[in-house]
């Protein structure tokens, strides 16, 4: 890309066709080549033409206001099915939590993308499926292969929430990396939405209770089941209508996050060591170590993502390589701890699902630590690390798909 816009640097049509073909490349290729243009007219104008951001907010149109109040309807209408329908709560919200916000986002983004029949289709059908098969299992909360589908069954819809947010084609790399950078604006933008709400509900149940109402039945059961559903969907509504709003904050906790983080897991396994604890034969220890490192891969994942809309430094790509490096080491502590367990107690269903799961990880992570290494010698950019993430995902797609829907078969609902 670079060598193309340099090639027609004086072809304002060329140019434009560059961008409108390639737009995230072409921003990324331009915003690297800038500092030897400057001082060219036509650089100058496409430099103030990218990086240009309004500080107004966005007005949406009344289709997307009306769109996201039905669709806020629709989720806090799910959320209270049990209240109307008298079902068991715990039954329900542990295999339905899901269907209250996926597939609203799905369609939202499907409408947005505009989706093709067939993909939309796709989408529906399987959705369908899934809530079918999830609530025909039997109710045994003491079987961890069906809390296992449960939980997987999560990511499933996930996954097809990327798909509606990607749109066609499916394997459009940038695209699948811009959905992991909205969903990092989405946890910023959903947790500030949040706050601002228990801050409202507590003041407004101190108000009615100074006057003798006590409202905090009523108010949790008509207000806040709707309010929980709305924060992720307003959420995504703000996300993509004024992504200027958080666009400049999610970049900035990554790189806080990823030298702290960094810096926090050396520590600790120094600190196993003379602890005495080990995750071989303690099992809530091998547990803390893999949501562990399920959240160091995130911040990693999110880190490169964000590469779609700012420059790594040299540094920052340091820091990414050894928190991966790093990252390998816990996980290969997590694999050996579970290899242990399964060959002196057997196979059930949780050993089962970590052991897949990480090594997974274990894959995914070599893969991003050599294109890290590439990056660190020179001999790619680092928008071949967000290739490799965004190629991996369909992976955990299929092994989501494996957990959910055959291990209650497989070990027979224990």
């Amino acid at each position: 890309m670079k060598e193309e816009i340099l090639a027609h640097l004086n072809d304002p049509r060329q140019l434009e066709r560059l961008y409108r073909t390639n737009k995230t490349p072409f921003k990324r290729a331009f915003s690297a080549l800038y500092p030897e243009l400057s001082g060219n007219p036509l650089a100058e104008y496409w430099h103030e033409r990218l990086h240009y951001e309004s500080d107004e907010i966005n007005r949406a149109s009344r289709k997307e206001l009306l769109f996201v109040i039905i669709a806020i309807l629709v989720a806090g209408s799910i959320a209270k099915l049990p209240a109307i329908l008298a079902l068991d709560e715990e039954f329900f919200y542990s295999r339905n939590a899901g269907f209250i916000i996926f597939p609203v986002l799905s369609a939202y983004f499907a409408w947005k993308t505009k989706l093709s029949t067939a993909v939309i289709a796709f989408i529906g059908c399987t959705t369908l499926a899934a809530l079918l098969f999830i609530n025909w299992l039997p109710g045994n909360n003491n079987s961890d292969s069906v809390v296992l589908s449960c939980i997987h069954l999560l990511l499933i819809l996930w996954f097809l929430t990327g798909l509606a947010f990607v749109g066609a084609p499916a394997d459009n790399t940038e695209k699948r990396l811009h959905f992991l950078s909205y969903n990092g604006d989405l946890l910023v933008m959903t947790t500030l939405i949040v706050i601002a709400g228990g801050i409202l509900s507590g003041v407004t149940i101190g108000l009615f209770s100074l006057i003798g109402l006590r409202i905090e039945e009523w108010y949790m059961q008509n207000v806040v089941v709707f309010g929980l559903p709305a924060a992720p969907i307003i959420g995504t509504f703000l996300t993509q209508t004024n992504p200027q709003l958080v666009g400049k904050v999610s970049p900035v906790i990554a790189k806080i996050f990823s030298p702290l983080v960094l810096l926090m897991l050396v520590i600790y396994l120094t600190a196993i060591i003379y602890s005495g604890k080990d995750p071989y034969n303690d099992r809530e220890f091998l547990l803390v170590f893999n949501v562990l490192l399920i959240g160091v891969m995130a911040i990693i994942f999110f880190s490169v993502a964000e590469t779609t809309r700012i420059t790594k430094s040299k540094a920052e790509v340091w820091v990414l390589t050894l928190l991966s490096v790093v990252t390998l080491i816990v996980n290969g502590i997590a694999l050996s701890a579970i290899l242990f367990r399964i060959s002196a107690w057997g196979l059930t269903p949780n050993r089962a699902a970590v052991l897949g799961s990480n090594l997974l990880i274990l894959i995914h992570l070599l893969l991003v630590t050599g294109q890290l290494n590439r990056v660190l010698t020179k001999k790619t950019d680092i928008s071949g690390v967000g290739k490799v993430i965004a190629w991996y995902l369909p992976v955990y797609c299929l092994w989501a798909l494996c957990v959910t829907f055959l291990f209650p078969f497989l070990f027979a609902y224990r």
